[in-house]
């Protein structure tokens, strides 16, 4: 049994957006060859983050991945790409979407991703350690 939605979006807006993204992202100068690095098979990845997603927003219990292994595992993402990538979801959402559920969508985007940043930072040493002072 699914949960009623966060904010006024439905499956075909999640798929319709993720799709976008993806294009948006396979054309971006810095993220497209770090995501093209980890992504071989475009399609089966937009379908994996669609159903990210529709967990997230519909409260569909479909999605059964750990985002934060996932990057992790990924060595060539940086922290510091996580700006970039919300910049462009950002872009995308409100190109696709009404302003209050592209906002409210953001606002969820922007926590996730900065919950992701934080733990890449903490794993890999940067988060809370010394700065070089050169």
């Amino acid at each position: 049994m699914s949960m009623p939605p966060r904010f006024d979006v439905n499956a075909d807006d999640i798929t319709r957006v993720v799709r976008s993204f993806y294009s948006a992202v396979r054309g971006d100068p810095v993220l497209g060859p770090v995501f093209g690095g980890h992504v071989a098979d475009w399609p089966n990845h937009e379908d994996k983050i669609v159903l990210f997603w529709r967990n997230a927003i519909l409260g569909e219990r479909c999605y059964s991945g750990n985002p934060m292994q996932v990057h992790l595992k990924a060595k060539t993402v940086d922290p510091d790409h996580f700006s970039g990538w919300l910049a462009l979801f950002d872009e995308v959402l409100h190109r696709e979407l009404p302003q209050t559920p592209a906002r409210a969508w953001s606002a969820l985007a922007h926590r996730i991703g900065q919950g992701l940043r934080s733990g890449l930072l903490a794993q890999r040493g940067g988060f809370g350690a010394l700065p070089d002072l050169g």
